[in-house]
């Protein structure tokens, strides 16, 4: 088993006013030649907006590119003619293709969001566009693995053009848990979202990101605070 542990701390940091951002990877004005990508998987931000902020219309092409809120919600619109809000709770996927245009907006004018903008690179290039938004069920992620993001089309998950799977986790107290990976020859990254624990040997806390190679099953225990956390299986080559 290969791990590469990435503490909160270490993460890039920017400060805009309006946006307040964490990278786990090399982003913007963030560059880490040791912390480009874990395989498949290219960005991983942890971004805050302001009430009435947001990201104007800007493009993007051929990255599958995945919002989870954590806290409040956000306004999403493109040029595929999608108006929608992305809920606390929901996952929504856009897999840009040969090129999407899309602003993202918090709408409120009294509190903040919280969300996660991942991407992962595609199989292939130059797909159709598409977008694709579900709600998140919260009682199967508890003490349980909840696969909210696969290759193929599945109830109460998204699905993008890459053999990657999403399962968040939300564990009790001193819980022990198995993750058993999809495929030979994949990663998991790990990115706790609350609480703390152990992943295999490797001691984590809040917004702590742990990356594990050449392994089949990681055991996770959780702490006295319990532990919720992502898990995102991609390939690593």
């Amino acid at each position: 088993m290969k791990t590469t542990f990435h503490p909160a701390a270490s993460r890039g940091h920017a400060n805009h006013g309006w946006l307040n951002t964490h990278h786990t990877f090399s982003f913007a004005g963030f560059h880490d030649p040791e912390r480009m990508r874990f395989g498949a998987l290219r960005v991983l931000n942890d971004d805050e907006v302001a009430a009435g902020r947001g990201f104007g219309s800007h493009p993007h092409d051929n990255m599958e590119i995945v919002s989870i809120p954590l806290v409040g919600d956000l306004e999403h619109r493109d040029n595929m003619g999608n108006t929608t809000v992305i809920w606390e709770g929901d996952i929504q996927v856009m897999s840009a293709g040969t090129g999407v245009v899309h602003s993202e907006k918090n709408g409120n004018t009294d509190r903040e969001v919280k969300f996660l903008q991942i991407w992962v690179f595609p199989d292939r290039r130059n797909v159709t566009p598409r977008y694709q938004q579900v709600a998140m069920n919260p009682q199967d992620e508890v003490n349980a693995w909840n696969q909210v993001l696969g290759p193929e089309p599945r109830e109460g998950a998204v699905w993008i053009h890459q053999d990657a799977y999403f399962s968040i986790g939300r564990f009790d107290p001193t819980t022990t848990a198995s993750y058993v990976l999809q495929r030979e020859g994949h990663g998991v990254y790990f990115f706790v979202l609350e609480g703390g624990g152990h992943i295999g040997a490797q001691a984590v806390g809040r917004r702590d990101g742990l990356g594990v190679e050449a392994a089949t099953t990681i055991e996770l225990t959780a702490g006295r605070e319990g532990m919720r956390v992502l898990a995102m299986e991609v390939p690593m080559s």
